[in-house]
């Protein structure tokens, strides 16, 4: 029906696609004017709430601003700065800091008016200017604002890098893979109008909610991924379909109907992966959970519409201009991609094909041992929060942030308690706690004392999240009210949230993939092994994670930080990305595996020629998705870069272990239970089923 519809509706449909192009570079693209920053902490969470109460009953009272002044008179210079502060709109309060060890610097504390991150921002850009202090002082800038500014525009080169570097690499490797000019530009097509579609997405939704702006990274990555992706199933099906000689209507129908299949499964497994983002209060989160479910699902739609449009129009000339290899370069075992007829029972997937079928126990033992290993540093697994570290050494905010815990007594980003009712002997029992170097009172209104406790050591290390714990476990005086936050108190809560939602994000990870694979081949085995195959698979990529980002190694090479633990946000958004692209290579597979089992009934010769038929597919697919994440892993961010790294390292294991060797070789010892299902199941699948057609 899609098929025939396309083919008759080609014109039409090319020209409302033109249309979404047009709004998406135009409208669209101003999506960067509606984004918010950050949105990493719980709205719901004590941290979050102190804040807002310390705001309403004292004033504001956060660090927004630490600026140092280093000079013979480091007070006079800090002095002089506060006076020219004193009355501006934008700031709230002015405090200044103990002078260093060394007695040559001293910092202003400056807190902003009350706004949101994106309004502190711009007030930080209003005074900048007036930050600076008289020669001969030297002046530098840090704190959370400066370090959100510094983030995002070492984000937004970090993007533009990536850009440049594997957009021109993937024409490269298209137009090996597919012989031909034309045939490789089809999927690029495809990713612009995914990119642009989200963009547009995005943007009406952050009409009627806040979407962070990291939500573009996922955009970009998954937009340009899923769409190469998609468009290779496409287009190798319909060159194979045109080399048996179908005419180009019937290879559109043909095509749609037998791979189409396999897009939508996909697409939906992807993201609805994403959507178990959702379950998390930050809006970091659920901003990539919109970009990354948009990205993928307009990537899906196009490939199943504008680009088969495409292809009616182009017919045979989809294999103009092409690109002769010799001889031996030519991968004659994936003659769907190049469209030319050759040998698919020789070549090096048949034979890896039969050597699978033949060895089964061996390759299933063998790569599960491999993977266990890869995945063995998980298990020492440290969490903590995200600081100015992630940024490149040199950075002046982070420069800052390391100098507060270097150089200055109790560092720059105190623990916050709000005291409502009389304090009593509180200040003095925080005091006495095991990491707290000092507390004072730095404001009181009516009934409401705020406290600020400081303490030796980074404000996102285990010692300072340690004594959040000890003064949350405290007594507070009869009649009174106490709240903790600040920045240590959000990392604790983030924490917290994340080990609370962690469970139901992987319930709807498991069901979702278990409905849609179930309805896709209509078995109760096949999913259940995807899922515990995609576990395995992940666990190998998060083992190299810790390996190199906690652990240290290659750290140098990369030029990453080393801090001795992992953020945990970073971790949950591999687990969705992953999970995702897992299954979009298990449906790749499986969908050719069903389409010989339902031809013959004979599991073997359909394992078999199901990894014939699309190793190379699956294969020019991971290594094309490769490309596109490795540009954000040469970033200057190291959360950007974790992402890109562990990304790598997940494709390339999937790809060349898991969907190759191991997940044919565990269907080659299961047999026929591969397709079983209960009776009322298999009567839901003959009735409902995602069916080929």
């Amino acid at each position: 029906m899609l098929g025939r519809a396309v083919v008759r509706f080609r014109w039409l449909v090319l020209v409302l696609t033109l249309g979404v192009v047009a709004i998406g570079a135009t409208w669209g693209g101003g999506v960067f004017n509606d984004l918010i920053s950050g949105g990493f902490d719980d709205p719901g969470s004590q941290s979050s709430r102190a804040r807002e109460a310390i705001t309403a009953q004292v004033g504001p009272q956060e660090v927004d601003i630490v600026a140092v002044y280093t000079a013979p008179d480091p007070a006079l210079a800090a002095q002089a700065v506060a006076a020219r502060l004193e009355g501006r709109a934008e700031v709230a309060t002015v405090q200044s800091g103990p002078p260093s060890h060394d007695g040559r610097s001293v910092y202003l504390a400056i807190q902003l008016r009350d706004g949101a991150e994106d309004a502190k921002l711009a007030d930080l850009e209003a005074i900048r200017p007036l930050l600076a202090a008289d020669p001969p002082a030297t002046t530098q800038i840090g704190g959370l604002m400066p370090f959100l500014d510094d983030a995002n525009k070492q984000i937004s080169e970090d993007i533009t890098k990536a850009e440049l570097i594997s957009l021109p690499i993937l024409l490269i490797l298209l137009i090996f893979i597919f012989r031909g000019v034309v045939a490789a530009l089809t999927p690029l097509l495809v990713g612009i109008l995914a990119v642009l579609g989200a963009f547009t997405t995005v943007r009406l939704l952050a009409q009627v909610t806040d979407v962070s702006v990291f939500a573009i990274n996922i955009i970009t990555m998954l937009g340009l991924g899923m769409a190469i992706d998609y468009s290779l199933f496409i287009v190798s099906r319909f060159r194979e379909e045109l080399a048996n000689g179908l005419s180009t209507s019937d290879a559109v129908v043909a095509s749609l109907a037998r791979a189409g299949r396999t897009v939508l499964v996909s697409g939906l497994t992807v993201a609805l992966a994403l959507a178990s983002l959702l379950v998390f209060p930050m809006d970091f989160l659920k901003s990539m959970a919109w970009g990354g479910m948009s990205a993928v699902l307009v990537a899906m739609v196009a490939a199943l519409t504008a680009l088969p449009a495409l292809l009616a129009v182009l017919g045979p000339r989809v294999n103009s201009l092409r690109v002769r290899l010799p001889r031996a370069a030519r991968p004659v075992e994936v003659h769907a991609l190049s469209g030319v007829q050759s040998n698919q029972d020789s070549g090096g997937w048949a034979k890896l094909a039969r050597s699978v079928m033949r060895r089964p126990v061996i390759y299933a033992v063998g790569v599960t041992a491999l993977l266990l290993a890869l995945a063995t540093p998980f298990l020492r697994l440290e969490l903590g929060g995200f600081d100015e570290r992630v940024l490149p050494d040199g950075t002046e905010s982070r420069e800052v942030s390391e100098r507060l815990v270097k150089d200055f007594p109790g560092g720059g980003y105190p623990i916050t308690v709000l005291v409502n009712g009389p304090v009593g002997d509180l200040p003095q029992r925080i005091d006495g706690l095991d990491g707290a170097t000092g507390v004072r009172v730095t404001a009181q209104r009516g009934d409401a004392t705020l406290l600020w406790v400081s303490y030796a050591g980074e404000a996102t290390g285990e010692a300072a999240r340690e004594l959040v714990g000890d003064i949350r476990s405290l007594e507070a005086p009869a009649g009174t009210q106490m709240m903790v936050g600040g920045r240590s108190a959000a990392d604790v809560d983030q924490i917290q949230a994340f080990g609370d939602r962690l469970p139901w994000m992987l319930l709807l990870i498991a069901a979702s993939t278990f409905v849609l694979l179930f309805l896709a081949f209509g078995s109760v085995v096949l999913p259940l092994k995807a899922i515990l195959m995609n576990v395995i698979s992940i666990g190998a990529s998060f083992g190299v994670v810790v390996w190199v980002f906690q652990d240290g190694h290659l750290a140098d090479w990369l030029g990453v930080t080393v801090t001795g633990f992992l953020e945990p946000s970073n971790l949950v958004l591999m687990l969705a990305i992953l999970f995702g692209l897992a299954t979009d290579y298990e449906v790749f597979l499986l969908s050719r595996v069903r389409e010989e089992w339902d031809a013959k009934r004979d599991n073997t010769h359909a394992v078999a020629l199901g990894l014939q038929r699309t190793g190379g597919i699956i294969t020019a697919a991971a290594l094309l998705l490769i490309i596109v994440v490795a540009g954000f892993a040469t970033g200057g961010t190291a959360t950007i870069k974790l992402l890109g790294v562990g990304t790598v390292v997940a494709i390339a294991v999937d790809a060349a272990l898991v969907r190759t060797l191991l997940v044919p070789a565990t269907m080659r010892l299961l047999g026929k239970w591969n397709w079983w299902a209960p009776r009322p199941l298999a009567w839901t699948y003959q009735r409902f089923g995602i069916r080929e057609s």
